[in-house]
């Protein structure tokens, strides 16, 4: 099956480090959008896919945002431009709301790469393994599946301390304690306070999952990578800002599409040559 997707590169948006299991198939990825295994593979502004409906595939990748008007509310600074320009095409994924959650609490001070094999490891110690384009892909475990596990076995995901927390969080998310479906009415600043009380959960998590999971398009989370970025582009002159300084800034300076500023920035960051270590 095949759909127009204008203003949309497959590769920057499977691979800037917002989503962490898709893996290169011949011509295209391989991945799962919930349960279900589906090949993409991406012709100019086609996407080629199998294994889901065009429904699916256009929900997922968010074909519906108006890209080009959200890129046209960026600020106008050099950064911003730069950033802009080298990743064109990249899309805010919508993620499945619980994988999302747990993928980013085992996301805590991990790297890209160790973020996928800890993803992996997941997926094949507790998922379901499923055929697509002659090759294979897991499903993410269910919040009840990983409650049901032992911490033990959840470090053997190489999660390390993040297993305790992950583990916790399913449990809360099994029970109904945290009801990631009703969570999607708060508003952005009680969401945020409610997935912060989760274990695991921090301010730069959450805003991760909000960004990606509740699509807050406004939600600026901040890591290492924006933290260096913010610093060297928007405070040269300055020995310290504070995290709260930042944050206040982010929300003032980037507006109601700072989360797809932030992921530019991001990817620019770490794959454009963007001066950074």
């Amino acid at each position: 099956m095949k759909i127009v997707a204008p203003d949309f590169d497959l590769e920057k948006t499977l691979n800037c480090g917002q989503v962490f299991h898709w893996e290169k198939c011949g011509a295209g990825f391989a991945g799962a959008i919930g349960a279900k295994a589906v090949y993409v593979e991406q012709q100019g502004d086609r996407l080629f896919f199998e294994g889901a409906t065009a429904k699916l595939v256009a929900n997922y990748f968010s074909l519906d945002h108006p890209l080009a008007e959200i890129c046209g509310s960026f600020p106008r600074d050099p950064a911003m431009t730069a950033a802009r320009d080298f990743c064109r095409g990249l899309r805010i994924i919508r993620q499945p709301r619980w994988e999302c959650l747990a993928t980013f609490i085992c996301s805590s001070m991990k790297q890209v790469a160790h973020i996928r094999q800890i993803s992996l490891a997941l997926r094949k110690s507790f998922g379901t393994r499923r055929a697509i384009y002659g090759s294979h892909v897991y499903d993410f475990p269910s919040a009840a599946r990983l409650a049901a596990s032992t911490e033990q076995e959840l470090r053997a995901c190489a999660l390390g301390y993040r297993a305790k927390n992950l583990l916790g969080t399913a449990s809360r998310v099994t029970s109904g304690e945290a009801n990631l479906g009703k969570w999607s009415k708060l508003p952005d600043e009680l969401l945020r306070e409610r997935l912060c009380e989760l274990p695991g959960v921090g301010a730069k998590v959450a805003n991760c999952v909000m960004l990606f999971a509740y699509e807050r398009l406004r939600a600026f989370p901040i890591d290492v990578w924006i933290e260096r970025v913010l610093k060297q582009q928007y405070f040269p002159r300055k020995r310290k800002v504070t995290a709260p300084q930042l944050r206040v800034f982010c929300d003032s300076y980037f507006g109601d599409h700072g989360g797809y500023a932030q992921q530019y920035l991001f990817h620019h960051a770490r794959k454009g040559g963007a001066g950074l270590k």
